[in-house]
């Protein structure tokens, strides 16, 4: 972990159904963001599409490293000299009928340095809504981090946020990654104090770029894209709309965080 500054950003987006509609977005908050000085952006969970039934990702998903969306990611990513998290993707996967929901990593070099699957699939019912990703996702298997110019990054997906025992898995990180589409109801209740609870209990800073608004598909989602810093304060927050939230990971403090209070070394289990 390098002690100069590292500036970060999470893009929000309402994605809708057009894939080419979407990826004009992200190319254009994208943009913002690295003028502004961010060197690692990361987009929301199923940036490149939201379609209108839930079965339409099945016709989106693309092959590893093949199709626009995957291209457009690592083109931006070497465009720009930065290093893009692709907050997710549906990729092709070997069991029928089903995708898997899948988060892509790009170097400066617009090279793809990591993946990581989903493992927790959402499952969640309350008067007319309705929702269960393993309908038509696979579940992930593998705990997944890399190694980023100022420390190790940690890669999580929305409803992976509920399940802490996955973020200690990840060992020491500098930074948590959280892309998501947390549905209104449950990111109303529950989305900023999870995201707060990671940060504080695993000392690190924590960004999540969320889908936040009215879709075409008729969803709402939360949004309330924010970078939370290893505290548990919210730096910076974007409570709705398309836009971004860009801050500073400052190593200095995160090590002034733990030697403060060392936590982390009086873990018994």
């Amino acid at each position: 972990m390098t002690n100069s500054l590292s500036r970060v950003a999470a893009i929000q987006m309402i994605s809708s159904p057009s894939i080419e509609e979407n990826i004009a977005t992200a190319k254009r908050l994208i943009a913002e963001a690295a003028q502004q000085g961010a060197q690692l952006i990361l987009l929301p969970e199923y940036w490149a599409a939201m379609g209108m039934h839930e079965t339409d990702k099945l016709g989106y998903a693309e092959q590893v490293d093949a199709g626009p969306i995957q291209e457009f990611m690592a083109a931006t990513a070497r465009e720009h000299q930065i290093w893009l998290i692709g907050g997710t993707l549906p990729l092709a996967a070997q069991v029928a009928d089903k995708v898997l929901n899948t988060m892509m990593v790009y170097n400066p070099a617009g090279e793809r340095v990591q993946r990581y699957d989903k493992i927790h699939l959402f499952s969640f019912t309350k008067g007319e809504e309705s929702y269960d990703e393993a309908r038509t996702i696979v579940d992930g298997h593998d705990v997944t981090t890399f190694e980023a110019p100022f420390g190790k990054v940690g890669l999580s997906v929305c409803y992976d946020l509920r399940f802490p025992e996955l973020y200690r898995a990840m060992g020491d990180c500098t930074l948590i990654v959280v892309p998501a589409a947390f549905t209104y109801t449950t990111g109303k209740a529950h989305w900023e104090i999870l995201l707060r609870a990671r940060a504080i209990e695993n000392q690190c800073y924590v960004l999540a770029a969320a889908q936040g608004g009215r879709h075409k598909n008729g969803r709402t989602t939360w949004g309330h894209s924010m970078l939370i810093d290893p505290w548990g304060d919210v730096k910076t927050v974007l409570a709705e709309g398309e836009g971004l939230v860009i801050g500073d990971i400052e190593p200095h403090y995160l090590s002034g965080v733990r030697e403060n209070l060392p936590a982390l070394k009086h873990r018994k289990l």
